[in-house]
């Protein structure tokens, strides 16, 4: 796959890819290019819930469990030499019950009791960035494994996004409500939350976000480089906001884009205008049609959709079962499964790249039982038990690489 700035094959380029024609004549008929950009972008996404340490019984519950240096490669991602994990970026959130968005250990010896692990940035490697011509800077935000507790919690309040701004722009803005975005008060605290209790969160995540960007720009000055933030529900939503961030505090000058998956609502009318108003800024939410994430919350609450959506319908593969559950709709392997397939709603299911159908049970059972895949399978050997010498069981403790370390 030829994805360099210019191809002259007539393929789109990588701009284009990216958004810069907002994605006009790709999704219907589906770019094959843009399609497997898509793909990589999930699978970005689902190494973030492969990785997170969900075991509470373990003292690393909240963390991930593989180390940056062999991360990709633990987490069975394809092609994992061509990435290599920057660093890790970690959230906490002053909210009622942040036990619906965050794990957290039931040892009295646990890592952190603030923090959770909430994603990474990477960047291809030298001899990919060489190959194609450019420098690509990926972040990946974990979406919550609460299921829908967080509904709850978070509610539908909207927020100034005052923190965002520039200070000039911010004085031009404040005394006319019609100027000031305001955003879901959820995604805004664990976004711009910090907890001087914690060595992993001292900073926000917004503030490790913005610093290590900038560090990547500046080693990589000279080479023509993108970003592409991508994330699954709420993870999704913090794609968005970390997008219009950046974009709102001086990366004019290189794509950044928001390839993202079943993303609730993020804001209102006057930021989707904010958005649209950076040429610089795209994004991509693909979207099910049956899943009922993305829209929550709702427009009676003044929030609006934002960026070009892409949406597919499972329910057109032959091969899922047809459920009645609200999870499956949201399932990001049913979502990629559906992508490597989708043709169009007017057109049939057939699979256009090479994906691997076992993938779709990973995390669920939603495969059609003929196909004989186990649902839920990607489990750590024996729940991360291990035998010791003296013949009694133990909770593995993680390798000196895997051990979390606050990020310098």
């Amino acid at each position: 796959m030829d994805l360099s700035p210019t191809n002259g094959s007539g393929e789109p380029s990588w701009p284009e890819l990216l958004g810069s024609k907002n994605w006009d004549g790709l999704l219907d008929p589906f770019d094959l290019n843009l399609r497997r950009l898509i793909l990589r972008c999930g699978d970005f996404c689902q190494a973030t819930y492969d990785a997170f340490n969900n075991d509470q019984n373990s003292k690393f519950a909240g963390s991930s469990r593989y180390g940056k240096k062999s991360f990709f490669h633990k987490a069975m991602l394809q092609n994992a030499d061509d990435y290599h994990v920057h660093c890790f970026l970690y959230a906490t959130a002053k909210v009622n019950n942040a036990s619906a968005l965050f794990l957290h250990s039931m040892s009295r010896e646990s890592w952190n009791r603030e923090s959770n692990w909430i994603g990474y940035i990477a960047v291809t490697s030298d001899e990919v960035s060489a190959a194609l011509g450019r420098r690509e800077i990926y972040v990946a935000w974990r979406g919550t494994t609460r299921n829908y507790e967080w509904i709850d919690v978070l509610g539908a309040h909207r927020e100034s996004g005052e923190l965002l701004m520039k200070p000039k722009l911010w004085e031009e803005a404040k005394n006319d409500r019609q100027k000031v975005p305001k955003i879901m008060n959820g995604w805004l605290t664990i976004y711009t939350s910090s907890d001087p209790n914690s060595e992993f969160t001292k900073l926000s995540a917004r503030t490790q976000l913005l610093e290590k960007i900038n560090h990547i720009r500046n080693k990589y000055r000279g080479e023509n480089q993108s970003i592409i933030l991508t994330g699954h529900s709420l993870g999704a939503s913090l794609a968005i906001l970390a997008g219009f961030d950046l974009v709102q505090n001086g990366i004019d000058d290189i794509p950044v884009s928001a390839i993202v998956f079943g993303c609730p609502q993020v804001g209102d009318k006057v930021f989707r205008d904010r958005v649209r108003s950076f040429p610089n800024l795209k994004i991509l939410h693909v979207r099910n049609k049956i899943d009922l994430i993305p829209l929550y919350p709702s427009p009676l609450f003044g929030y609006r959709n934002v960026g070009v959506e892409l949406k597919i319908d499972n329910r057109k593969s032959p091969c899922l079962k047809k459920t009645r559950n609200p999870s499956d709709w949201h399932n990001l392997q049913a979502m990629l499964h559906t992508v490597a397939g989708w043709n169009g709603a007017n057109g049939a299911f057939e699979m256009k790249v090479s994906r691997d159908l076992a993938l779709v049970n990973k995390s669920a059972a939603i495969l059609r039982e003929e196909f004989m895949v186990p649902g839920s399978w990607w489990v750590e050997k024996n729940r991360g038990m291990v035998r010791k010498e003296n013949g009694e069981w133990a909770l593995a403790p993680p390798s000196e690489e895997d051990h979390p370390v606050p990020e310098s």
